[in-house]
C-alpha cells in the first residue's frame, strides 16, 4: 500500500511518514498543490495525508482533483489553521478525517489504524467482486464452492471441475486463476472438444517451421503461452486417447516439445480440466485413460445443474439484464413477476447458459422498460399442459387451474358465436355460474 504526505514542512512530513510507515504504507511525499497532483496523476495511493494551506494553492483543490479523477484514496486532512466549515466540506468530498495541528500522536495513530483496516476490507471486497463478478449466486451450493475455490486456489495442484453443460466451469476455473498466485500471469483456455485430434495437438504443444504442410513458421503452444499462469483444458473427456498420453508425459515432466522440434522446453502451468462426462465410465470403455484422470482430479468440484439452485435465478436474471440491457440499447428497470413463475417452471437442461439465452431473447423482444415473458412462449407454456403430466421441478396449481378455466370459457364463447346462455350448457354451468367466472377473469364480451 502507498500513501502520499503533502506538507510544506519537513520536518512535519519526517514525522507522518515516521508513523505512517508503522502500518506498512510506502511513503512519498509533496510539498506543494503542483507536486502533489503530479504524484496522483502518475501513480494510485491509496492513503493521502494532506495539509490544507500550501505555498501555491489550497489542500481543498487537491482533494477535488482526486474526486474528479474518481481516485478512491482515502484523505486524511491535517491542518494548523482549521475550522469546522472547511472540516464539512472536506467531509463531503469524502475526507476520512479531519485533524489540527498540533496533534495527537495518539488520536492521529488511532485514525491510521482505522484507515487501514477500511482500505484493507475495501480491497477485499473488490477483489471477491472482481473473481466472482461472473460466478453469480449465493444459494447453499454456491456458497460452498465459492468457500472451497478460496482454499484450494493458492495451493499449486490440479483441479478438475465437473457439471452439466452451461453450469459454469470456465467460470469457476477463472475464478481459481484470481485467487491463485498465478493471477498476473496469462489464463490460457481450449476446447478440447472444438478441433480435430491433428490440429488439437499443434494448438497445445505449437510446432516448428516445415513440420507439416502449411507450418510456415514456428507456433508457440497454448501450453507454453500459458507458461507461469493456467492452463484450462475444457470438455478434457473428448481428448483423443494418444493426445491423453502425451498431456499425461506432460504433466509429469513439466516439459513440451513442438512437433518437428528435437529439443524439449521446460513450462510451468497449473493445469485445470473440465467435463460434462462421466470420467469413470469413459475409462471403463476404454476411451480415458485411468492415470491421466488421477492426475487431473487431484482436487475435484462438482457444478450443481441450475434446476437444484432456482433460488438463484433471480440474481443471474438481474446480472444477465444488466449486461445485455446495455448491449442491446434497452432501459430495462422491471421484471415482471410472471417472468419468474416461468423461468422456475423450466427444467433448464442448458442450465445457466440457456437462462441467458432467454434473458437475452427477452430483452431484444421487450417494447418497453418492463422485461416479460414473449407472448408466444408464454401461450405455448398454458397450452402444452397435459392431464397426467407432473414435471419434475413440480407446478403452480392455481394458476395451472386458472388457465385451464379461462381457456375453456373462451373456447365456449367462440363455439357459440359469444351467445352466453350457450355456452354456460356447453360447460355444464348455470347462466349465473357463467358470468361469475367471465367477471372473475375479465373476460369482456359484448354479446348476449
Amino acid at each position: 500500500m502507498k500513501a502520499l504526505i503533502v506538507d510544506d514542512e519537513k520536518s512535519i512530513r519526517d514525522v507522518l511518514s515516521l508513523m505512517v510507515s508503522e502500518f506498512g504504507f510506502e511513503i512519498e511525499e509533496a510539498e506543494s498543490v503542483k507536486e502533489a497532483k503530479e504524484k496522483l496523476s502518475e501513480k494510485d495511493f491509496e492513503l493521502l495525508l494532506l495539509d490544507l494551506r500550501l505555498p501555491d494553492g489550497h489542500g481543498m483543490d487537491i482533494l477535488k482533483f482526486l474526486r474528479e479523477k474518481n481516485k478512491k484514496t482515502e484523505v486524511i486532512i491535517i491542518t494548523a489553521f482549521g475550522s469546522a466549515e472547511t472540516a464539512r466540506e472536506a467531509l463531503k468530498l469524502g475526507a476520512f478525517d479531519y485533524v489540527t495541528k498540533p496533534f495527537d500522536v495518539s488520536e492521529l495513530r488511532l485514525i491510521l489504524r482505522n484507515v487501514k483496516k477500511k482500505i484493507e476490507l475495501e480491497k477485499k471486497v473488490e477483489e471477491y467482486e472482481k473473481t466472482y463478478k461472473n460466478f453469480i449466486g449465493e444459494s447453499p451450493q454456491i456458497r460452498r464452492i465459492k468457500e472451497f475455490i478460496k482454499k484450494i486456489a493458492p495451493f499449486d495442484i490440479n483441479v478438475l471441475i465437473l457439471g452439466e453443460s452451461g453450469t459454469g466451469k470456465e467460470v469457476v476455473a477463472h475464478a481459481i486463476h484470481q485467487l491463485s498466485n498465478r493471477k498476473n500471469e496469462p489464463f490460457v483456455a481450449i476446447n478440447c472438444a472444438s478441433l480435430p485430434s491433428e490440429l488439437l495437438e499443434s494448438e497445445l504443444f505449437g510446432y516448428k517451421k516445415g513440420a507439416f504442410t502449411g507450418a510456415l513458421s514456428n507456433k508457440k503452444g497454448l501450453i507454453e503461452q500459458a507458461n507461469g499462469g493456467t492452463l484450462f483444458l475444457d470438455e478434457i473427456g473428448d481428448m483423443p486417447l494418444p493426445l491423453q498420453a502425451k498431456i499425461l508425459r506432460f504433466i509429469e515432466d513439466r516439459k513440451i516439445r513442438p512437433i518437428g522440434s528435437l529439443e524439449e522446453k521446460d513450462v510451468d502451468v497449473r493445469i485445470i480440466a473440465a467435463t460434462n462426462k462421466n470420467l469413470e465410465k469413459l475409462i471403463e470403455k476404454g476411451i480415458f485413460r485411468e492415470d491421466l484422470y488421477y492426475r487431473l482430479s487431484t482436487i475435484t468440484i462438482e457444478l450443481p445443474p441450475l434446476r437444484e439452485r432456482k433460488e438463484d435465478i433471480p440474481l443471474l436474471v438481474k446480472y444477465f439484464v444488466e449486461k445485455l440491457s446495455k448491449k442491446y440499447g434497452k432501459n430495462i428497470n422491471r421484471i415482471d413477476p410472471e417472468f419468474f413463475e416461468y423461468l422456475y417452471s423450466l427444467p433448464f437442461k442448458g442450465n445457466v447458459r440457456e437462462l441467458r439465452n432467454i434473458v437475452e431473447k427477452a430483452i431484444i423482444l421487450s417494447d418497453g422498460k418492463t422485461l416479460s415473458v414473449p407472448g408466444k412462449r408464454k401461450k405455448e407454456t398454458t397450452s402444452k399442459i397435459k392431464i397426467g403430466d407432473f414435471p419434475e421441478n413440480g407446478v403452480n396449481l392455481k394458476k395451472i387451474l386458472e388457465e385451464i378455466e379461462k381457456f375453456y370459457l373462451k373456447k365456449a364463447l367462440e363455439k357459440t358465436g359469444g351467445k352466453k346462455m350457450e355456452a354456460a350448457k356447453l360447460l355444464g354451468l348455470t347462466f349465473r355460474e357463467f358470468r361469475y367466472r367471465l367477471s372473475k377473469h375479465q373476460i369482456d364480451d359484448k354479446s348476449n
